[in-house]
């Protein structure tokens, strides 16, 4: 089948078959459209995402493979899993996700820019707003220093993006998602794709026909009551 970019209908929140996506750069599949909440559910129900430059047109994608997380396989680690028993962190669902999204757009110590821009936050707040995505994040002292946001389709949970400003807060806020998540029925959890960071914690490479046919299903699922609910959350 031929692969080619494809230029979205502003009129409309049709995407074009993720076969059509280009094989390099992997998985780029089409330029243009908007970030409003239809279009973007839209795209994540088909296996879809938008990553673009600020101030740049918008640009979707659909990588083969795709990584993805069982959330009961995770690598939790014995440093991380001291950690949560330490007790000194608060984990909390949805306390403020505007914080935890406005902390992963911030610069890195790696890097001096970020994809996540302003169109781009703006976004997925409306999502928030409207219940569709969520943040799991890790408090100290009144201020939130680790936390990660995404999208959730029922038993699957897109994760886009994680931050941290002290050490092992990143492993924390993933195994924070994966207990909560998995103790609520969520059965996948999308990474988009495989770094090495993500490898440690046992992400898997999947080909993309594989999850898609997951998603397909998984996204028709119902969690437990409650999931996503403003809470704190404790676990032994």
């Amino acid at each position: 089948m031929s692969m080619y970019l494809t230029q979205l209908d502003a009129h409309s929140l049709r995407f074009p078959s993720v076969d059509h996506a280009l094989e390099e750069p992997n998985g780029l599949l089409a330029i243009g459209g908007d970030l409003t909440p239809p279009r973007l559910l839209a795209a994540y129900r088909r296996g879809i995402f938008p990553w673009f430059e600020p101030h740049r047109p918008v640009l979707w994608w659909s990588p083969d493979p795709r990584g993805v997380l069982l959330p009961e396989q995770i690598h939790e680690g014995r440093s991380t899993r001291r950690l949560w028993r330490r007790g000194q962190f608060d984990i909390w669902i949805n306390r403020d996700f505007n914080r935890i999204i406005e902390g992963c757009a911030a610069p890195r110590r790696t890097a001096d820019s970020t994809w996540i821009g302003s169109e781009m936050i703006s976004a997925y707040k409306r999502l928030h707003e409207q219940g569709d995505a969520h943040s799991i994040e890790i408090w100290q002292g009144g201020e939130p220093v680790a936390g990660l946001y995404g999208l959730s389709l029922g038993r699957v949970f897109c994760g886009e993006s994680i931050f941290s400003r002290i050490d092992g807060g990143a492993r924390l806020a993933l195994m924070a998602l994966c207990r909560h998540f998995c103790a609520h029925g969520g059965a996948l959890i999308d990474t988009q794709m495989q770094n090495p960071f993500l490898a440690t914690m046992g992400i898997e490479e999947w080909p993309r026909r594989r999850f898609l046919d997951a998603l397909s299903h998984l996204q028709h699922e119902p969690l437990h009551a409650g999931c996503w609910t403003t809470r704190q959350v404790h676990y032994d």
